[in-house]
C-alpha cells in the first residue's frame, strides 16, 4: 500500500475534479495530499479536501517525475495494446481498467497501409462516472503512442452494467474482497 505524501505545489497546474470531471486550476503554493500515483497520472486531495486527478505532464509541479515506460522487446501488437491499457487507472481506485474488468472489447485492425487500427470498448464502474472522458483520452493517447498504431477508436458502453464479477482474482486480492 502507498503512504499518503504531502506537497505544496510549485506552480499552477489544472485538474480534474473526481468523479465530476469538470477542470479546476490549483494555485502555486497550494498543499495537496498525493493519495495514488499510477499509470502517469496522480490522484491527490486539495486543502479543500477535493480528490482530484492531476495529468503526468504536470508531475514537475508535485516534485515527481513520470517514468516513460515504454514498450520492449518482440511483442505482438496484441501484447503492446493490452499492456498499454493496463496502465489506464480509475484515479479512485488502485487497480487497472483491465484487471478492473472495464474492458469490454480490444481489436486490433491491420491497415492496408500495414498500420494499425485498435477499437476499444470498455465501460465505467459506476454509469454517471465523470470521468469516462478522461479515462477514454487516457487510453487513445496511451495506444496511439504504439508504433505503427495510425488509429485507434475507444467508445464508452454501459450494457451490460459493470459488476465486481467482472474483476480479475488480482484485483480482487488487492481491494481486499476476497
Amino acid at each position: 500500500m502507498q503512504e499518503r505524501e504531502h506537497v505544496q505545489l510549485t506552480r499552477k497546474v489544472e485538474a480534474i475534479v473526481i468523479p465530476d470531471g469538470y477542470k479546476v486550476d490549483l494555485e502555486k503554493g497550494s498543499e495537496v495530499t498525493i493519495t495514488q500515483s499510477l499509470g502517469g497520472a496522480f490522484t491527490v486531495t486539495t486543502d479543500q479536501g477535493y480528490m482530484v486527478r492531476i495529468d503526468g505532464k504536470d508531475a514537475d509541479a508535485l516534485g515527481k517525475v513520470v517514468e516513460k515506460a515504454g514498450i520492449q522487446g518482440s511483442k505482438t501488437i496484441e501484447e503492446k495494446v493490452w499492456e498499454e491499457l493496463k496502465t489506464c487507472y480509475d484515479p479512485e481506485i488502485p487497480v487497472d481498467i483491465v484487471n478492473l474488468g472495464l474492458v469490454y472489447a480490444c481489436n486490433v485492425v491491420t491497415l492496408e497501409n500495414g498500420k494499425y487500427k485498435i477499437d476499444v470498448r470498455f465501460t465505467l464502474t459506476a454509469p454517471g462516472c465523470g470521468m469516462g472522458d478522461i479515462l477514454k483520452s487516457d487510453i487513445e493517447s496511451k495506444l496511439l503512442n504504439i508504433d505503427n498504431v495510425e488509429m485507434v477508436d475507444v467508445a464508452i458502453v454501459l450494457d451490460p452494467p459493470w459488476d465486481q464479477s467482472r474483476m480479475s482474482e488480482e484485483a480482487k486480492l488487492k481491494l481486499g474482497l476476497i
